[in-house]
């Protein structure tokens, strides 16, 4: 039997971190915290699967800062992201505990200039977040210095071998001392993955944490639309116009579908914001703050956006495309229901898009609420399967998924009233 810790105390964590926790709300850990934390202050290599949004983040931050050696100025933790954006979310949460540690932390991306960077890097940070290129670029510049590193935190391990950065992930860690404590948190664990852990890591304690995605996933009321390719733009403008969401993320499954939409709503008149990775990281990045401040209520997006955007107030997500990967399924509706709030994830799938429909409906074990084009139900969701408990294991997890709750029909979610609490 595994007892569960109820505090930050009882994990051991300081009371000057547990302050900040408090005045950011967070009073008690999530379940991936609980089980890493006390390892992670032993030095256990860990190599850890939950979903997002289950307080990954956390869980590595807090011992790393809490670890810290203040007096030493020296490149002692590296942080490894797959995306700017979740690099700069991860930076931003270090820096609201760092400044009152005394810690110095620096986030490596690319598209800041190499010059700043350069002339950070001279007071020799402690903490290091980056993305795997602009990291490899300052270590080829001899500008940053990896051999006194003691951890390696390699962040959404699954995101990193879709984006075919294993190559230099593996660089990456081979730099560092073979003695340097190795963590992996990771939404699913593929085979290539397992591969980099064994290869890198020594007994790594392997937990796998699927409470977690049914917690994420209760909050979601998901249906799926049966609807023709030329019918998607007036069905999808017909919702926005009538559930009036706080704010909405609609996924394409291509920066050139997003573009073609995004016109396409423009024309329409609807206040929206693009993201997709040919744009600069200076426009990426205002694109994000005027979302995250409402001053535009959706955002059109490839699954650019479907990680390490955490905006409080998503209250609907529209996948215009059905994605081909069906782990982007999960990580695409993650963006709402988030903090305990509910949420409508809504899927236009047509009769090509059948097949993938089954296969995300397997992965979660549980059948989607399906409508026809007009709104009448089709298919109703199946009940919740039996929830399972943490695993704790010595094995390498396999991906899986819990079912989510079944729900009562609503007929519209508006975001009138989250609207009118934010102003």
């Amino acid at each position: 039997m595994i007892l569960m810790a109820k505090t930050f105390q009882a994990l051991g964590i300081t009371p000057a971190l547990i302050d900040i926790l408090k005045k950011q709300g967070i009073h008690s850990p999530t379940m991936i915290q609980e089980q890493s934390i006390p390892s992670i202050f032993k030095g256990r290599n860990i190599l850890a699967q939950a979903q997002t949004g289950t307080g990954k983040t956390y869980a590595f931050l807090l011992p790393a800062l809490q670890q810290i050696q203040v007096n030493i100025h020296m490149e002692q933790v590296l942080i490894i992201s797959p995306t700017r954006e979740l690099a700069k979310q991860t930076a931003d949460v270090a820096q609201t505990f760092a400044t009152s540690l005394g810690i110095d932390v620096l986030s490596l991306i690319g598209g800041k200039t190499i010059e700043n960077q350069l002339q950070k890097l001279h007071r020799h940070p402690q903490i290091i977040i980056g993305t795997p290129g602009r990291l490899l670029d300052h270590c080829g510049r001899n500008s940053l210095d990896l051999s006194g590193v003691g951890r390696v935190i390699v962040d959404e391990a699954d995101q990193m071998l879709a984006a075919g950065f294993l190559e230099d992930i593996d660089t990456l860690i081979s730099m560092t001392p073979k003695r340097r404590q190795l963590l992996f948190f990771s939404a699913t664990i593929p085979d290539k993955i397992r591969a980099l852990a064994k290869k890198h890591m020594s007994n790594p304690l392997v937990l796998n944490i699927l409470e977690g995605s049914t917690i994420a996933l209760e909050n979601i009321e998901q249906r799926i639309y049966m609807i023709s390719e030329e019918h998607k733009l007036d069905r999808l403008c017909q919702m926005i116009t009538e559930m009036n969401p706080y704010l909405a993320v609609i996924f394409c499954n291509t920066k050139e579908r997003a573009s073609i939409l995004s016109s396409q709503l423009l024309a329409r008149n609807f206040n929206l914001g693009e993201l997709h990775g040919d744009m600069s990281q200076g426009r990426r990045t205002q694109v994000l703050r005027d979302f995250a401040r409402a001053r535009t209520q959706i955002l059109v997006a490839t699954d650019i956006a479907a990680r390490g955007i955490d905006i409080e107030g998503i209250t609907h997500v529209f996948n215009y495309d059905v994605p081909h990967d069906v782990d982007y399924y999960i990580h695409r509706i993650g963006r709402t229901g988030r903090a305990g709030n509910q949420g409508l994830a809504i899927t236009f799938a047509t009769a090509a898009d059948e097949n993938w429909v089954r296969r995300i409906e397997h992965n979660i074990k549980a059948t989607i609420t399906k409508y026809t084009a007009s709104g009448q139900i089709k298919i109703k969701s199946s009940n919740q399967a039996p929830k399972k408990k943490q695993v704790i294991s010595d094995k390498l997890p396999s991906s899986s998924y819990q079912a989510t709750k079944k729900k009562t029909h609503k007929t519209l979610h508006r975001g009138s009233d989250n609207r009118r609490r934010r102003k």
